[in-house]
């Protein structure tokens, strides 16, 4: 969602209050809830793990000879117990989505989320050591974001919306974005005019099923 044409001043959906004078929202979004499905819970990994479950208790019915009546059934059960938990994960992750607003502003960036409790994290650029783009096949991605040494944030207070295993030095992140190379540009743009970060670096190696490439640098509008 490119926000280019708000008002410099808007408060707004996302903003905790009124942006200082000079300062504008270059862009907005929110993370994916079915890739935050797919990425964040593992769901595919999950629905293997049941499966296996169901198939295991089957065979082991069929070899002590139950019966086909009550073997069907006792699957149907099984198998409506295994949905439940994906389908609750599933419908946490929309609530996620609906909850969560990423900002990039033209001096930090903004993390609004929260279903339950809702919160909001300002990020300026200087607090901002390196950033880091990671790209899915479907277009997706992630945007990590490494502080400055000095700067500690506690990993469970921003999860899911920070870099997987960073427990010690949490890296929170832009997740699941459904345009992630938008947001990077954009990014990009907005600290190359601050100045604030020398350097934006690949954050993982790349796997068959993504992508990896630094957030292109460009030069201030």
């Amino acid at each position: 969602m490119n926000a280019e044409g708000l008002m410099e001043n808007s408060g707004g959906r996302g903003l905790p209050e009124k942006l200082p004078a000079g300062e504008r929202v270059l862009w907005q979004g929110s993370p994916e809830w079915r890739t935050l499905f797919r990425r964040a819970f593992h769901a595919r990994a999950v629905g293997i793990y049941f499966a296996a479950i169901i198939v295991f208790c089957t065979l082991r019915s069929v070899q002590h000879g139950v019966a086909t009546p009550a073997l069907a059934l006792s699957t149907a059960k099984m198998i409506g117990l295994s949905l439940l938990p994906i389908a609750l994960m599933a419908l946490y992750c929309w609530g996620l989505q609906r909850s969560t607003i990423y900002t990039i502003t033209s001096r930090r960036v903004v993390m609004s989320f929260g279903i339950a409790v809702p919160m909001t994290i300002n990020l300026p650029f200087s607090r901002i050591e390196s950033a880091g783009l990671k790209i899915y096949a479907d277009g997706s991605g992630d945007l990590p974001l490494q502080l400055m040494p000095t700067e500690r944030m506690a990993y469970f207070m921003v999860w899911p919306h920070a870099r997987p295993w960073r427990m010690a030095r949490a890296e929170p992140m832009l997740r699941c974005i459904p345009d992630v190379e938008a947001a990077a540009s954009t990014l990009a743009r907005a600290l190359s005019a601050q100045a604030a970060v020398s350097r934006i670096v690949p954050v993982a190696a790349p796997s068959r099923t993504s992508a990896l490439a630094p957030i292109p640098q460009a030069q201030a509008a």
